[in-house]
Parts: C-alpha cells; structure tokens; sequence
C-alpha cells in the first residue's frame, strides 16, 4: 500500500492548517510570513494533489468542506503535537551546556569556579566532559570547547580567555635538597616533561649550546607530571595559572620564576560552532568564563609579567 503522504510537502500541511483554523487565506499568510497569493496556490497544488476542493471559497472568508473539515482536524492536531515536540527539544537542549575541555584545565581551573556560574544561572545544567583530541562540536553534540592553541580552528568561532605559560615547579625540599637557585641549576636536576619543551625554557633563561640530559618522567596530562613534581620525583614545567593554590600554599615552589610561552602564540580558547554565537546558553557561559579569567590574579600576573 502506497504512502497517502508521498509526495506532498510538509509546508502545504503546515499552511492547509493555518488557512482553516483561521478562515482566511489572508490571515493565514500574515501568521506564516508569506503573501497571500503564495499561500493560495500552496492550497490549490495541494487540492490538485488530492483531486477534491478543500475550502469553499466565500467573499469574506473560506470555509473548509466536509473532506477539508477531516483533514483540518488531522492536521491541527498533527501540527500541535509537532510544535510541542519540537519546544520540548529546544527547552532540554537550552536547559543544558555541554562542555568539552582538556583535562588539567577542567580539574584545576574550570571545576573549582563552575559553582558560581551555576548559582548564577540555576536553569542551567553542566555537562563537562574531557577529551585529549579536538573533537567536533557540532558532530560529538557540544555546546563549547576550552582548547589550547592558536585558535584558527575550522567549524568554529573562538576568543581568547587565558595566556598558556609554563614555568619550573618543585616541592621547596627538592629545590633546597639540590641547591636550586638559577636556570643553569636546572640542568642536572631531575626534570618531568618533554626535551623540546624544556630547550624552549632553558633558551628563554639563557641556558643553551649545553648537553641537557634526557627528563625523566613525561605524561599525557600536565596534572600527572605535576603529580609526580609534588611526590618529590623532580622539576616539572606546569602552568602558574592552573597551580596558582598549590604555589600559595606552598606546596610547590618555582625556584626559576621565569614564565615562559612554549609555542608561540599559543592560548587557551573558548571555543563554539559556527553560527551559534547568539544562543543564550553560550553567550551566559562566555560572558561568565570571560569575567571569571579576568578577576583571577594569577592570569592578571601572567599577562602583566608577558606584557599582554
């Protein structure tokens, strides 16, 4: 048995209802945004579609026929249920934000402060989630991406929120256990991290055309290198932004305060899907992160001592 819908648009449907809940092609057309000779012909192509008339055509308004009476039930109830479906998936999707971060950030920065945009915006429910890659927003259902690099993604829009600058970090017994005063004290120190990330700094400190020797310890996370920094295992390169407490409470110590870019022009970013920049849920959560990072001291000293 054939589809009875095959073939006709849902946009004849949609102005056959609004024509005879209404009684009017001409009001139909101002509800729909269209002209009334537009709303017309949709109404004859689909009268010629079925083969029988479904308005009676009065001077002062149409009257649905007894076959136009049946559809006109159909499809308002139809049409009501489409739109209630249709709110209730707008409604969920702006009753929760999706975020995906990396890692670090999330668990030494963004977590610690998300109560404040949720006490501000208590419609709201958070989804974080943590992700090494880039993943696509739109594809992986995301509403907002936290991601470190130049910002020049495809697919979306970004602004800068957070300078990406690293410095050595140690608990203050291995700095006076080894003697560590100046960069150069670095070299045969025990360090956690990648080479190429180290020969940036010690360049910048003015350490170079020397042998460092290879670092010990390097992870996937900043936080697990800084981890291994805090168990006494040696020097690791972290953010002092993102270990901002763990330096004022001295549990750690920066026995070079040399903060040092490791790939130029890199940041971190808040980032959205293209086009989306007026959804009120990302326009709350940038206008909060953009504040947030703004009244935190530790990137208001990072900018300054980079000159940003």
């Amino acid at each position: 048995m054939s589809d009875p819908l095959a073939g006709i648009p849902l946009a004849s449907i949609r102005v056959f209802e609004a024509a005879a809940r209404l009684n009017s092609f001409t009001r139909a057309a101002e509800e729909l945004g269209m002209t009334q000779a537009a709303v017309s012909w949709q109404i004859k192509a689909l009268e010629g579609r079925l083969g029988q008339s479904l308005f009676k055509r009065l001077p002062r308004e149409v009257v649905p026929t007894e076959p136009g009476e049946r559809l006109s039930r159909a499809a308002t109830e139809a049409m009501t249920l489409l739109r209630r479906a249709l709110s209730d998936l707008t409604e969920a999707d702006q009753a929760i934000l999706s975020i995906t971060t990396l890692a670090t950030l999330a668990t030494q920065w963004l977590a610690p402060r998300l109560g404040s945009f949720q006490l501000a915006h208590p419609e709201l429910a958070v989804r974080l989630d943590t992700a090494a890659q880039i993943v696509d927003l739109s594809r992986e259902g995301f509403d907002v991406g936290l991601r470190s690099g130049t910002g020049d993604w495809p697919g979306v829009e970004s602004v800068p929120f957070m300078p990406s600058v690293f410095t050595p970090v140690c608990t203050p017994a291995m700095r006076d256990g080894l003697g560590l005063q100046c960069a150069r004290d670095l070299i045969k120190a025990p360090r956690i991290g990648l080479d190429q990330d180290w020969a940036v700094w010690f360049a910048a400190a003015g350490v170079g055309g020397e042998t460092h020797p290879t670092a010990r310890l390097t992870a996937d996370y900043q936080a697990l290198e800084v981890a291994a920094a805090l168990g006494d295992q040696g020097v690791a390169l972290a953010s002092p932004i993102l270990f901002a407490r763990e330096l004022a409470a001295g549990l750690l110590v920066q026995p070079v305060p040399l903060s040092v870019e490791l790939s130029p022009g890199y940041a971190y970013w808040l980032v959205w899907p293209e086009g989306r920049r007026r959804s009120p849920k990302i326009a709350r959560f940038r206008d909060w992160l953009l504040a947030a990072a703004e009244a935190d001291p530790a990137i208001a000293a990072a900018r300054a001592a980079s000159g940003a």
